[in-house]
């Protein structure tokens, strides 16, 4: 045999291998569970009250996992390859006024930096790596608010708690039609009315606890296909009334689980305190562990 034939077999295991390896990339990023909108009238489609609707999960910064530290990609990403979901996330400005996620002010219970995220340049910032919840250090880097939402295209949606964003850079990045995968969390009808009255792209997180605030929010107009209702931190007979309306009137009603079962000590205490609120049929459930609603 010569040289040539005797490569030919050798060549033609590369080849097989290269194409397996490519067809497992592919099928890789194709498992991820997708929920993908690409304009307002998909997004309001999904966060539209319907009784068989599924409930949906919402990951509170971004979910948390061992050795997946929160609002980090990385958390986000490896719960898609779980579960369907979206995340709620925490934008804050840099010294030098780039929006990176970061819940706390202060950098050090995350990261292995110290101070504010307001005294920092973002190129200070980029040297930091982020922990896990046990407070392991990871590789995951502090993500600017513009990575994960170019990461999150065709992805997920995500709802941005404000951490002291001037509200005027929130118009300006949903005016550039980008992203039309946000909702933005509302800390008064006033903050609502802002965005209302300068945006027709963006659903609008709003407490609505009590009857006062329900009348609240009917006094500022805004329309109930704009927004979806954050109504407490668990189902309960205090909430039933105003779920009721809100639901007639299309709203999904939102429960965020981290100040109450969320900090039960195992995950076996969490899943059954999950299944008893779940038999309560929420519209949408916020928690720190998307990933025990598997």
């Amino acid at each position: 045999m010569n040289k040539k034939n005797k490569l030919k077999p050798i060549i033609t295991l590369l080849v097989t291998l290269f194409v397996f390896s490519s067809a497992f990339r592919v099928f890789a990023q194709d498992s991820l569970h997708r929920t993908v909108v690409k304009n307002m009238s998909e997004l309001q489609q999904f966060f539209h009250y319907e009784d068989d609707k599924p409930v949906i999960i919402s990951g509170h910064r971004g979910g948390l996992l061992p050795g997946y530290p929160e609002n980090s990609i990385e958390a986000m990403e490896k719960t898609l390859t779980l579960m369907p979901s979206f995340f709620e996330i925490d934008p804050r400005l840099t010294k030098d006024s780039v929006m990176v996620l970061m819940h706390d002010d202060d950098m050090e219970r995350v990261s292995n930096m110290k101070g504010k995220i307001s005294e920092h340049t973002y190129a200070e910032i980029t040297k930091a790596r982020l922990k896990d919840r046990q407070g392991k250090l990871t590789n995951c880097k502090i993500p600017t608010l513009e990575e994960a939402l170019e990461w999150g295209k065709d992805k997920t949606i995500f709802n941005l708690d404000n951490k002291n964003i001037p509200w005027s850079s929130y118009v300006a990045l949903l005016k550039s039609n980008r992203y039309p995968h946000i909702i933005l969390s509302v800390r008064s009808m006033k903050e609502a009315l802002y965005y209302y009255e300068r945006l027709d792209n963006v659903l609008l997180c709003v407490a609505i606890k009590k009857p006062e605030d329900l009348a609240a929010f009917q006094a500022t107009k805004i329309p109930y296909n704009r927004i979806i209702a954050y109504v407490g931190d668990s189902v309960s007979n205090d909430t039933k009334e105003i779920c009721r309306f809100l639901r007639h009137k299309g709203v999904m009603c939102f429960f965020s689980f981290p100040p109450t079962f969320d900090k039960l000590k195992t995950d076996e205490e969490r899943v059954g305190a999950y299944m008893k609120e779940l038999i309560k049929r929420p519209d949408i459930i916020e928690t720190d562990y998307p990933a025990l609603f598997r």
